[in-house]
Order: C-alpha cells, then structure tokens, then sequence
C-alpha cells in the first residue's frame, strides 16, 4: 500500500445483490430494524469512493454460512475480484463454511495462497458452530499456517433479532469464551472477536488481557453506546489490542468515526493506535 490512511476499518460487508438479497436475504430486514437503518444496495465503485473520501481503507468480508441457513455463499472470488479493481482502498477476508470439512480447508488455502485474501471471517452464529469444536481443528491449524487472522462475531446479533426464536440463531455460539480455548490451543492463530461482545464483554476483556494472540474489533456499535469497559480499556491497558470497525453498510463509518471523535480521555497516539496502527500490524501493512 502506498499511503498510509487515516483509518483502517476492520469491519465491511459488501451493500450488493450477492450479500443483502442472496447470503443473508432473510436476515436483512430484521437487521435493518436492529441498527434503525434502511440499507440500500450500493455499487462497489461508489463504496470506494465513498471510503476514499474518507481517507479508509476497507475489510472486506466475505460470507458462507450455506450449510446452516441453505443461502448461497458471497465468495472469496467476488472478494478477490473488488479487491484487484480498486487497488490500495480494501483489502479482503476469505469465509469458509466450517461444516465443509475438507473442503473448507482445501478452499481457505486456495483464498489465501491463489486470490491473495489477507484473512478469514467466521460467524460462528449464523454458521451454527462452536470455534473449539475439535471436528474444525483442522480448519484452524490450515489458517494459523497461513499466517493470516481469523475474525469472529462474537457477541448479540443483528441478524434475526427482534424475530421469534430468532429466526433459529444462538447467541451461545459466539459466546468469546470459545475463542480462548481456541487461542490456547493455537498460540500461532491471531484471533480477532469482532464488535463489543456484549452482554459478554468483560470475558472478551479478560481473554485479550490474557491472550497475546486474541483482539477485538470495536464494529456494530456506535461508540457512545459501547460499555465502558471497553472503552476504559481501550484508552490504556489495551490500547494494543482494539481496532476500529463499522460494520457498513449497516452503520457508515463517517458516523462511527464522528461519534467517537466526541468521546473525551482518547489521547492522539491511542487514536491513531484504535484507528490505524493496530490494524496495520495485525495485517502485514507498512
């Protein structure tokens, strides 16, 4: 990359058909309610506009959760393909459905090693699977030997609530405990639980004080909302170890970084961590 942005957002869903009408079709309005947010489907050349605006670089994420759910995957290809045509404003993250097996793990490689995809994202939610299953260690020996961090939503869901039975998704599936017994059992794998991990947050605190392998992302939740916390700790002890995260399109990062920019006690070397340093040195980036 040959500039050094002003943030790094670790947190970016693709506003198109393949994801809001086709990976999560179902779940798009009941997340729409969720974040108060009429999401239109937006073309990937004015998202990069829109990021390069702001002087963003943007993760994006892509989503295969086909065994649980039936839904049609948004691919690591499509992923690939935005990436190489607007060199330098994203970078991409692979998704793989851990109930694949085999295939699962032939397909991250192929993501990482062939098409250049700088991570993978897990939604062990909507994927319906426990991260310390034993049946997906394989996967995630695969992942820590390619060298590149693996993102969990850890934490309530957008997706589904507000719906009876919520729409069958289980909050205990992403739960961060499950990722410290990942991350001691794969000291080589960097683990980043993705958005505040409420009403577990103070686990999700307590494991990346612990862990020197596990972050969090701070996506999904405007910054005003966030426990304390997580904030306090953000503004010291773990400065190191929180990234900044929107989770567009269903809240803009301009929004995210408005209201956070309003908050008191964040000196400028720990926003520039929260913002940019951290997520560059978790992603290789000079």
């Amino acid at each position: 990359m040959a500039f050094a942005p002003y943030a790094i957002d670790m947190h970016v869903h693709l506003p198109t058909v393949s994801f809001l009408d086709s990976a999560i079709r179902p779940f798009r309005e009941p997340a729409e309610k969720f974040f108060r947010r009429k999401v239109p489907i937006t073309r990937m050349d004015d998202v990069a506009k829109h990021y390069e605006k702001l002087d963003v670089v943007g993760v994006l994420l892509a989503w295969d959760a086909e065994t649980a759910t039936g839904l049609p995957p948004l691919t690591n290809d499509e992923i690939a393909g935005i990436v190489a045509e607007f060199p330098g404003r994203f970078i991409g993250f692979a998704s793989v459905d851990p109930w694949k097996g085999k295939r699962a793990v032939a397909e991250i490689e192929r993501a990482v090693r062939e098409l250049g995809l700088k991570g993978a994202k897990f939604h062990p939610g909507i994927q319906a699977f426990y991260p310390n299953d034993p049946r997906f260690s394989e996967l995630f020996a695969k992942v820590a030997e390619l060298g590149v961090p693996a993102l969990f939503h850890t934490g309530t869901n957008g997706l589904g609530a507000g719906v009876r039975g919520g729409m069958g998704i289980r909050l205990d599936y992403t739960r961060p405990i499950y990722l410290d017994h990942l991350a001691a059992e794969f000291p080589e794998l960097t683990i980043v639980g993705a958005h505040p991990a409420w009403p577990w947050h103070e686990e999700m605190l307590a494991i990346i004080g612990h862990k020197a392998n596990v972050f969090m992302d701070l996506s999904g939740w405007l910054p005003k909302y966030i426990p304390e916390a997580v904030m306090n700790e953000a503004r010291k002890r773990l400065s190191d170890r929180i990234l900044f995260g929107s989770d567009y399109p269903f809240i803009l990062p301009e929004r995210w970084l408005e209201d956070f920019d309003a908050l008191e006690g964040f000196t400028p070397e720990v926003k520039r961590k929260l913002l940019h340093d951290n997520a560059a040195a978790l992603l290789g980036l000079p």
